[in-house]
């Protein structure tokens, strides 16, 4: 019986790198995702330990290889077991040993961090597909149904995937012919062997730092035996091989793969998706099978979002099979020829011979080099003979205003990126016409390199997985890179509101800005422009100042009120006035359910306005104060106080975070009245107190995925009380600052945008005093 029904836009199957990877990439894209995993604990089992060139490449442009700490490398790799120089030009030439087991764990916090949420003893069981939506069932560990209804449902649950034969997806190929015994196995003392072909069989042998030896054996002529194997078997087959006895050891996990090949023909049915060994069943040789797979999810990944998101341009999800499937074939049969070469017996020596003689030419080595590393990749993205188009962006240094970068530093936002060489006559124009395209689409300008040849000139739109979508540079070149946009990241989603066009009567012209007022705005605006902030509280006072301060920066600001409907419009109508953009979200905090009401609708403003759900700044303002004598305060209302002023925004921060991409913005207003003593407002000065605190734990929390979070504390700042109407009053509390004046909502504002900014970069789980100097005693 189904207890419970969730809905979701993605539901991925399987929780193993490929799954992870691709929830990650779903999540940076602003799609909500769910992971199903059948282990109720991630697998102890490293199967895999090899990364290549492009995979460390994607890593970067993820920010993931900071997090890996030191990795082992080594330059040369294999074809068929013949040795291969794999160096490539690439800051990660070579092969690198990460055991999946950490590379599970690193996406797994990378993919949670975002906001995939991931259910791990959840089987699948059923698949449904109807027009409008799929619907999985799954079974967990205590024995009770789950059904999860998504737009689509991934299958990257392996070479055995239920997402495949559930869905019905053919799935042609040839079956083993051959297999490799394989065990770790501690307690022994063998030598390394790299390959040997001895009279008998295969043997491959490398002990670990920890003491545990890989063996892997195959007997030449020896069919598979259907089965798993046990560790008699593989020391039984090692000691026919080799003549040695390592059956005295201890082993920690056995188990063979074979040479079986297969594909499915399609990587989509509609609904319904696959990536990795649930698309393609191949020998893992040289670690080829765990590339290809988060190869696959980086290209689906922000498509898939796009299209969940319904601002995906027709043809786009089905560019994944388009370019995926091509690269897999190409693999697979690499793989079934060094599969013959390393399993073969005595039949196929002359053939390595040869073989052998040909990889030291630089051009046979380049070649099969690109091919296992999946640095020659190239897709067919458009007309253009520009060497890159299609390619992967070379990770050359760049030099742009702000200081030197890299493409995978660009990248890390998960969002296309253009590149426009500055000072070339076409810039301007190649700008205009990107710029309906800027909440998808970053435009960076780099600085050329004296004696830049002409290929190295051109302008270059690339995709989120580092692909370059189109090149050019010439000024009539404007609309091939509009075509290029369409065709990648769909029709621009219209502005709002548009820049009121002033009219020819008297009355509308008092209506425009002055000269300096205009001039104003046009320095201002622009440190946030295509980024989205949401302000809690702002239909009033400093919450209403922020909102407006943001717009004027360039954001999209979601202007939230509980109750002051007209007030919280009214903000957005000054906004539009001045050119900028906002909308207005509704939900009453320090109730059940509060959070999620607040997200659905800021949520759908985003998608309407931007085509995505992308939240860069969060400025926690909301609250209540107190104002009650502590002997007056009952139970009720310091309830109240708590619930509204420090766990709302707990929960804000938390659900937020599902949205904010890496380098997200997060304030929180808090009180002087955490540092000053006032009595008649002890338990609210408690909630701001616990309010300091997320600054300063979240901060620590956050900082390895750049997001910023600090308190701003006002003191006396101007608001709608009666009490600023009396003179004598405000002359009194004036007389608490330094500069002798209360605060106006604008000062707190102005601290704000600047923390929200990419000045603040450096600042994070600070307390920033903004009272005026009241706090200086």
């Amino acid at each position: 019986m189904t207890e419970d029904r969730t809905e979701t836009q993605v539901v991925v199957v399987g929780a193993g790198p490929v799954g992870l990877m691709l929830a990650g990439e779903l999540r940076l894209a602003g799609a909500d995702v769910v992971v199903l995993e059948k282990l109720t604990a991630p697998t102890t089992e490293s199967r895999a330990s090899t990364l290549h060139a492009r995979t460390m490449e994607i890593l970067d442009s993820r920010g993931l290889l900071d997090r890996l700490g030191e990795v082992p490398s080594e330059p040369r790799g294999h074809f068929g077991g013949i040795p291969l120089d794999l160096r490539l030009p690439s800051p990660w030439p070579g092969q690198w040993k990460v055991p999946q087991t950490r590379l599970e764990e690193l996406l797994g916090e990378w993919a949670s961090g975002l906001g995939a949420e991931i259910r791990r003893g959840h089987e699948l069981t059923g698949l449904t597909v109807t027009g409008d939506h799929a619907e999985a069932v799954a079974r967990t560990p205590d024995g009770t149904t789950v059904s999860l209804r998504a737009k689509c449902v991934v299958g990257c649950d392996g070479e055995n995937s239920t997402v495949r034969r559930l869905g019905g997806f053919d799935f042609p190929g040839t079956d083993a012919t051959r297999e490799l015994l394989r065990a770790d196995v501690a307690g022994i003392d063998i030598p390394d062997r790299r390959f040997q072909r001895l009279a008998g069989g295969l043997a491959i042998a490398a002990r670990r730092p920890d003491g545990v030896t890989r063996v892997m054996v195959h007997e030449f002529g020896a069919r598979p035996s259907g089965g798993q194997p046990s560790f008699q078997d593989v020391a039984d087959t090692w000691k026919r091989v080799t003549g040695e006895d390592i059956g005295g050891g201890t082993p920690l996990w056995v188990n063979s793969f074979g040479d079986a090949s297969r594909q499915v023909t399609h990587y989509r049915d509609y609904r319904l998706l696959l990536a990795g060994d649930a698309a393609h069943q191949q020998m893992p040789i040289g670690g080829q099978a765990l590339n290809l797979g988060l190869q696959d999810a980086v290209n689906l990944g922000w498509k898939l979002a796009a299209q969940v998101a319904e601002r995906g341009p027709d043809g786009l999800l089905d560019s994944y099979h388009d370019e995926r499937h091509p690269v897999a074939r190409r693999v697979l049969s690499n793989i079934r020829t060094q599969a013959l070469l390393l399993l073969g017996g005595p039949e196929v020596d002359a053939v390595r011979e040869v073989l052998a003689e040909l990889t030291p030419r630089e051009n046979v080595r380049t070649h099969l080099a690109g091919m296992i590393s999946g640095l020659d990749v190239r897709h067919d993205v458009g007309p253009g003979r520009h060497p890159l188009l299609g390619r992967r962006l070379p990770p050359r240094p760049l030099t742009t205003p702000d200081g030197p970068t890299t493409g995978a530093r660009l990248l890390r936002s998960g969002r296309g990126v253009l590149l426009v060489p500055s000072g070339d006559g076409a810039a301007r124009s190649l700008r205009e016409t990107a710029a309906p395209w800027s909440a998808l689409v970053d435009t960076v300008d780099v600085v050329l390199p004296p004696h830049a040849t002409a290929e190295d000139s051109a302008a270059l739109l690339v995709r989120p997985d580092g692909h370059v979508a189109w090149a050019g540079g010439a000024a009539d070149d404007a609309s091939g890179l509009r075509t290029a946009l369409l065709r990648w990241f769909g029709a621009p989603k219209a502005p709002a509101a548009s820049v009121p066009t002033p009219s020819k009567t008297p009355a509308a012209s008092a209506q425009v800005p002055d000269t300096a007022t205009a001039k104003k705005r046009r320095t201002d605006m622009g440190r946030l422009t295509g980024r989205t902030a949401l302000v809690t509280g702002a239909s009033r006072g400093m919450g209403r100042a922020t909102a407006i301060r943001l717009a004027q920066e360039g954001a999209l600001v979601a202007v939230h009120y509980a109750t002051g409907r007209e007030a919280a419009e009214d903000v957005v109508a000054v906004i539009e006035k001045d050119g900028g953009r906002a909308f207005t979200v509704q939900a009453v905090l320090g109730v059940d359910g509060d959070v999620h009401r607040l997200f659905l609708g800021l949520e759908e403003g985003l998608r309407e306005r931007t085509g995505s759900t992308d939240l860069d700044i969060l400025v926690n303002n909301a609250g209540v104060m107190g104002g009650v004598k502590p002997e007056e305060t009952t139970p009720e209302k310091f309830d109240e106080l708590y619930r509204v002023n420090a766990k709302a925004p707990f929960f804000l921060i938390q659900r937020a975070l599902k949205n904010m991409p890496d380098g997200g913005r997060i304030i929180n207003i808090t009180s002087g009245l955490t540092r000053v003593a006032n009595p008649d407002e002890i338990a609210y000065a408690m909630t701001k107190g616990a309010v300091d605190q997320l600054a300063l734990h979240f901060a620590k929390h956050l900082g390895p995925r750049n997001i910023t979070i600090n308190s701003v504390a006002p003191g006396i700042t101007r608001n709608d009380n009666p009490v600023f109407g009396i003179p004598e009053a405000v002359e009194q509390m004036a007389a608490l600052s330094a500069f002798n004046r209360v605060g106006e909502p604008e000062d707190v504002a102005d601290v704000v945008a600047f923390l929200a900014g990419d000045e603040a970069r450096w600042i994070t789980g600070s307390f920033v005093d903004a009272t005026g100097g009241t706090l200086l005693g």
